[in-house]
C-alpha cells in the first residue's frame, strides 16, 4: 500500500511517500516492512504553510504515482506547537477526506523511536520552547511513559541507555545518542502500520499540544 506521510511537529517540515508491505508479522519493522519512495524536508519553522502542500506534490511527482493512489495518510500528532500541528494534521485531513481514504494520527516521539531500529531503554526528547523539552520513554518499541513537557532536569535519564531527538537536547542527558532527530516518512508508517494493514478505523485527529495556547479568548483572560 502506498501512504503518505506527514509531520510537522518539529521545526522540520516533513512529508515523504511510503510503500508499506504486509509481512505476516505482528509488530512491523521499518527496514523490512516499510520502503521510504520519496521524502521532502525543510527545516524552517515558520515554513510550515508555505512548504508542505509543495512537498507532498514533488513527492508524488517523484515517486511516479498520483493523489489517487494513495491507500491511506498517516499525520504526526505533536507533540508540538499549535500552529504548526494544525497546519500538518489540517492538509493530511485534506487529503483523506478528498480521496476517500484513512487518516491516521501518530504520537510524533512514536515516530521517531519506531524509526530506531532497536527501540529499547530509549528516551525521545524534541523542543518545546520555553527552556523545556516533549518527551516520551520506550523499552523494546513500546512507550512506557509520556509524552510529557518538562524542564530537562526533571526528566531523569535512567532507566534509559540511549537518547534520540532534538540535536541541541540530547545532549542534555548523559546517554548514547542515537541518530534520529525529527520523525521520519518511515518512522510515521512504522508507527501506524498494525493499523494500517488490519485496516483499522482510525481515531478522529486529536493533536497533542500538552499545553494551552499562549493566545487567549477575552472570557479567558477575565475580560
Amino acid at each position: 500500500m502506498l501512504v503518505l506521510a506527514i509531520d510537522t511537529s518539529t521545526p522540520a517540515v516533513t512529508a515523504g511517500v511510503v510503500l508499506l508491505s504486509a509481512s505476516g508479522e505482528s509488530s512491523p519493522s521499518v527496514s523490512d516492512e516499510v520502503e521510504t519512495l520519496a521524502v521532502r524536508v525543510t527545516v524552517n519553522p515558520r515554513a510550515h504553510a508555505e512548504v508542505l502542500t509543495p512537498h507532498v506534490l514533488e513527492c508524488l511527482a517523484e515517486a511516479s504515482i498520483t493523489p489517487a493512489d494513495l491507500g491511506a495518510v498517516v499525520v504526526g500528532v505533536g507533540p508540538g506547537p499549535y500552529t504548526g500541528l494544525r497546519v500538518g494534521m489540517a492538509t493530511g485531513a485534506a487529503f483523506g477526506d478528498a480521496l476517500g481514504i484513512p487518516v491516521y494520527g501518530v504520537c510524533s516521539l512514536d515516530a521517531i523511536a519506531a524509526a530506531v531500529e532497536t527501540a529499547e531503554n530509549l528516551l525521545v526528547v524534541t523542543d518545546a520552547r520555553r527552556r523545556e523539552i516533549y518527551w516520551a520513554r520506550y523499552d523494546k518499541g513500546v512507550r512506557v511513559e509520556g509524552p510529557d513537557v518538562s524542564s530537562p532536569g526533571d526528566v531523569e535519564a535512567s532507566p534509559s541507555t540511549r537518547v534520540a531527538g532534538s540535536a541541541s537536547h540530547v545532549d542534555l542527558f548523559d546517554l548514547r545518542v542515537v541518530p534520529a532527530e525529527t520523525p521520519s516518512p518511515a518512522g510515521l508508517v512504522t508507527a501506524a502500520a498494525a493499523e494500517i494493514l488490519a485496516g483499522s478505523i482510525p481515531e478522529p485527529l486529536e493533536p497533542l499540544y500538552l499545553r494551552r495556547p499562549d493566545a487567549k479568548t477575552l472570557a479567558e483572560r477575565g475580560l
